[in-house]
Order: structure tokens, then sequence, then C-alpha cells
């Protein structure tokens, strides 16, 4: 509420200096209107409800919609009382309301509660109350509801802009912080844990060989002390960089098995692909799709992980994305390879070639997705894999 909380206290203090001038304009000229003493009996409603409705303006949680339909049904009430209680002749020649333009405040609120949609609603309200009750369609009236009305819809738009840009920067910032914290823990362990457990089994192999050319009986102790510690290794960088763990522990006997209708864990049914030359970045929170939808994700990914290995060359490096969104899921496949050159995928499919047609876009247009190959000669390849989520 960074951005949202030094508007709601200016509208707070807006509303209570548009009181004091309403209140000098009326001390000025009540004499000249027909009935006063209504006048002032509501600006005393008017001056009970500004003081007690201060505290609610300066605060979007406070100020809630049945406070800001109170507040235009007061406007209301003060324009139309206006036309009552005023002089005919000091009407005609544009006399302002009585709460003159401490209803610019209600909409304001209402642009600051709701955006430009709301602004426009109250403004156009508090005109037609201006014209059927305070003087008619004059030039005037006419200039002053066109200001209102676009000074609310732009400070409505603005805010609708400010909160979206927000959420956009608080998202980032909640990204940065944990990849910082990534970077920083995975520093810490591999500056101390995994090089002792490196060194722990390159040791033990050695002693482990050495024992059994000896004909020792400690030698098979020393080779199995060495291979557990590099599965504990090889373990502990896969929970660092979210790639597959060397062994899974298979369902105990009489567990249930998962509903294939459910959702389910993208970055699990990704953790296969993952290896020596192929890194997986995933979010540190399970990716949820149904379960069919994330099957085909899955299959299209490795159809793509299949390509990078026959044709990027041995020594092409790949990595894998997934970027958790509210409206879609999307993985990127990178890699380092020789890449193709434009028109080469067309080619393939009228020879008849079509794994990427079918087994990579196919899949993923079923799903409602789209599917971006991005290519040039000595630039590798990047196929970025897109499925809406209620699409899908």
């Amino acid at each position: 509420m960074s951005v949202e909380l030094p508007l709601w206290k200016a509208i707070s203090y807006f509303r209570v200096l548009a009181l004091c001038y309403a209140l000098l304009r009326y001390f000025n000229s009540y004499l000249h209107f027909l009935h006063p003493v209504a006048g002032w009996i509501y600006f005393g409603a008017l001056i009970l409800w500004t003081l007690a409705s201060t505290r609610a303006f300066a605060n979007p949680q406070r100020c809630t919609w049945y406070v800001l339909g109170f507040d235009l049904a007061l406007a209301v009430t003060g324009i139309v009382l206006s036309g009552l209680t005023d002089a005919p002749a000091r009407i005609s020649h544009g006399a302002p309301t009585l709460p003159t333009i401490w209803a610019a405040g209600t909409v304001l609120g209402f642009a600051a509660k709701g955006g430009w949609r709301p602004a426009a609603a109250s403004g156009a309200v508090i005109g037609v109350a201006n014209i059927l009750g305070h003087g008619g369609p004059t030039g005037d009236n006419v200039h002053n509801i066109v200001l209102l009305l676009v000074a609310g819809c732009a400070i409505g738009y603005v805010i609708e802009l400010a909160r979206a840009s927000e959420a956009t920067l608080t998202r980032a910032l909640q990204v940065e912080a944990a990849t910082r914290e990534r970077e920083r823990l995975s520093r810490d362990i591999h500056d101390g844990v995994l090089q002792v457990l490196a060194l722990v089994q390159r040791r033990g192999a050695e002693l482990g060989g050495g024992a059994r050319a000896g004909g020792g009986a400690d030698g098979a102790d020393f080779a199995e002390l060495g291979r557990l510690a590099g599965e504990q290794e090889r373990a502990l960088r896969a929970l660092m960089t979210g790639g597959p763990l060397p062994a899974q522990r298979l369902p105990e006997a009489g567990a249930e098995e998962p509903d294939p209708a459910g959702p389910r864990d993208l970055t699990a049914l990704l953790r296969p692909y993952a290896g020596e030359r192929i890194t997986l970045s995933a979010p540190g929170t399970p990716v949820l799709l149904p379960g069919p939808a994330a099957g085909e994700l899955a299959a299209a990914v490795g159809a793509a992980v299949d390509n990078v290995r026959r044709h990027a060359g041995e020594g092409a490096r790949a990595w894998i994305l997934v970027e958790d969104e509210p409206e879609a899921v999307t993985v990127s496949i990178r890699d380092d390879g020789p890449g193709f050159a434009p028109g080469r995928l067309g080619e393939a499919e009228r020879a008849g070639r079509l794994g990427v047609s079918q087994s990579i876009r196919g899949r993923v247009l079923d799903l409602g997705g789209t599917a971006d190959l991005y290519s040039a000669p000595g630039e590798g390849v990047e196929v970025e894999l897109r499925v809406p989520r209620k699409a899908s």
C-alpha cells in the first residue's frame, strides 16, 4: 500500500480544506438565500460527517463502499438542497451549490477505491444532480461536470496503473530475494559440505582400491564409504539446483496411487530429464497442473531435450527453466549448440520429419498453449512452451 497511502491522505486533507472553503462561501452569502437556516443545518451535518470520516478516508481498509455511498448521498443532498434554498436569481447567475468543491472529494474517493469506472459513475451521479436540482444545463454546470469527470477518471486510471506496477515490483523483489538466498546457500554449501564429500569419495576409492590389491578385508568398506559420499554429494547438488535426486523411493506396499486426472507437480515430471549437461531451474514450490496437461507438457519438454542430445552435439549443454505464473505455466529449453538456419523446420516437416511439429508443437497446441522456437546459426536453439491454466 506504499503507493496508495499518500493519495488517501491527500484526499482526506482535501475534504477538510474543501469543507472550510464551502463554509466560507456560505458565510459570505447566506443572507441572500431564501432559507438560510436549512443551509446551516446541512452544513452542521456536513461538518460532523467530514470530521467523523477523516480517518476512514485516510486509509483504504477503513474507507468501505458503504462510507463512499453515504458520502455520495450527502453530496447529492447538498446539491439538490441548493436549488431549494437559494434564490432563483442567484442560481441563474451561476451561484455555486452548498457543498461546492467538497463533492469532488467524493469522486476522488471512488477513484482511489475502485479505479476510473467507479469515479466516472459517481461523477455522473453528481452531474445529473447538478443539472436537475440546481439551475439546469447551463454553461457553468456543464463545464464543472466535465472537469469533475476528467479529474476523477484520470486519478482512477493512474491508481490502477500504480497498483499493477507495485504488484509487479513486489513479485520481482520476491524473486530477486529468493535468488540471492539460493546463491548464498549454494556458495556456503559448495565451500564446505560438497568439498568434504568429494574428498571423502576420492579417498575412499583410493583406499578401497589399495586395500583390495593388497588383500585387505577393509577395502570394501572404504569403497562403500566413497560410493555413499558420492551419492550424498550428487543428492545435495540436486537439492541446490532443483535437479533430480540420484535415487527415488518406491511407493510402499498398499499405498494409494495418485489420481492421474488430479493435479501433478510439473517439476517432478521434468527432473528425470536433468543431468550432467542439462540443468533444470524451477520454483521452490510445486508447479501444479491437471494430470493429463502436466504429462503432455513434460512429454513435449522431453522431445525438445531429445533433440538437443541428437542435434546439438555431445559437448552441448542445455538449460530448462520453469516459470509458474498465475495465468499460465511457461517452460523454456535453451542449448548452446550450433543452432539451425531459418526455414530448416519447414524443410524437415515437408520431408516427413514431424518431431517438432507433432511431438512438441502438437502437444502444446492441443492444450491451448503456444510453442515458439528461436534459433540462428551458431547461437543455439531456444524452445518456449506456454500452457494457460484455464485451457489446460
